[in-house]
């Protein structure tokens, strides 16, 4: 089983490999009031597993955040592949880039179908990360959600 993990202020991305059968993904949610919000896609028959640990996104995926059927998974999936070789960039240049915000690489490959529920929260969290922490990820305004 393999663990990604990316460590940021009071956050945590977490992709891990399931299974590998492909199917309709079941979304957990869970508030964990001592860490912050806690996001958990998963199940038993999904391949891979996405867990979002970051005071306020929760409220703000459900309260500001496009509804789920907006933008089709193929835009998720290329805006989070230009998110994540930024994000990456900007990991390895600790004298730059703020270190505490950016600590740890995100593996995200963009031949692999990761899912739409899981390209939907990453691409949110990437627009409440930018917003909330005043990041520019692509260049250009930063959208709001």
């Amino acid at each position: 089983m393999k663990n990604i993990s990316l460590i940021l202020l009071f956050s945590v991305l977490a992709f891990s490999c399931k299974t590998n059968e492909k199917t309709t993904e079941n979304i957990k949610q869970t508030t964990n009031t001592a860490v912050g919000d806690t996001i958990t896609i998963s199940g038993k028959n999904l391949e891979y597993d996405i867990l979002i640990i970051e005071p306020g996104f929760n409220y703000w995926l459900k309260s500001t955040a496009k509804p789920q059927g907006f933008h089709n998974q193929g835009y998720l999936e290329n805006r989070n592949f230009r998110y994540v070789t930024e994000w990456n960039q900007r990991v390895s240049q600790p004298l730059r880039y703020n270190s505490k915000l950016y600590e740890l690489p995100i593996n995200y490959q963009n031949n692999i179908d990761y899912g739409y529920a899981l390209n939907y929260k990453l691409y949110n969290y990437f627009i409440y990360f930018q917003n909330t922490y005043k990041q520019n990820l692509l260049g250009g305004r930063i959208p709001s959600n």
